[in-house]
């Protein structure tokens, strides 16, 4: 039953464009955007939002606001309460108390770095980095970010009191060699990437302690990982499609 001031509408909402990311998939992606400086993006202009004027004056801005929608988790429902990764993934809280992806809407919002806006074929694009977007997610709005008004110095955090302490991370001589090579190739600083990531411990709650040994996808790359004592360390890194060399290492 609608109450008296309530509105039941449905509303249809069009994506103006699609993100272009270096995570090809869930696992590893930061929990919030700014975390991973050297994580980029690309964000897409659709047909009929590939439009001069529509971008016009975005470029004197050095972040963005990102609406986007979690397409991976629609099919998923939503649920009502979580258990967000900063309590250990044993608590519960309110989905609105939350950035869950499982929310009623499923709508993201992301404040991102805009290094430059530039022309490929027939389409501009956005080049983002900083960035906590999965592959192939839809853009529903872009709004510029005004520190004046969205920089709230008094704002309190909750349970989400701060970034954790990063871990110590090496690499292989194997996967140094691929990371400089692939650099080399391809422009990307894979290295920085993981480094980064790895450092902040992507791992979920629930499988710290029950295993040893991690792989995550970044572009077209598997990166495998392991815990050790005091740290982690990146074992090797392989392209998509490549097969894992032992069943033991991973």
């Amino acid at each position: 039953m609608v109450g008296k001031g309530e509105c039941n509408e449905m509303f249809t909402i069009q994506p103006i464009g699609v993100i272009r990311s270096c995570f090809t998939e869930k696992f590893g992606i930061p929990r919030q955007p700014g975390m991973i400086k050297s994580a980029v993006a690309e964000l897409e202009l659709y047909q009929e939002f590939n439009r001069e004027e529509m971008l016009r004056g975005l470029e004197q801005f050095s972040h963005i606001w990102v609406h986007f929608l979690f397409h991976e988790t629609v099919s998923e429902g939503w649920k009502s309460t979580i258990r967000p990764p900063w309590l250990g993934g044993k608590k519960r809280v309110g989905v609105f108390a939350s950035r869950s992806p499982h929310r009623p809407n499923h709508i993201g919002l992301s404040a991102v770095r805009l290094n430059g806006i530039v022309r490929k074929g027939r389409r501009f694009v956005l080049e983002l980095s900083g960035v906590d977007f999965l592959d192939q997610t839809p853009v529903l709005d872009i709004k510029p970010y005004v520190p004046y008004s969205d920089c709230l110095p008094v704002a309190s955090s909750g349970y989400a009191h701060g970034k954790r302490p990063s871990v110590h991370l090496e690499f292989s001589a194997e996967s140094m060699v691929f990371c400089t090579t692939y650099q080399e190739k391809t422009g990307r600083n894979l290295q920085q990437l993981v480094q980064e990531m790895i450092e902040n411990d992507p791992r979920p709650a629930s499988q710290k302690g029950n295993r040893q040994r991690f792989g995550m996808l970044l572009w077209d790359v598997n990166i495998r990982w392991r815990v050790e004592e005091g740290g982690f360390f990146v074992e090797f890194c392989t392209y998509v499609g490549t097969t894992v060399r032992s069943p033991n290492t991973f």
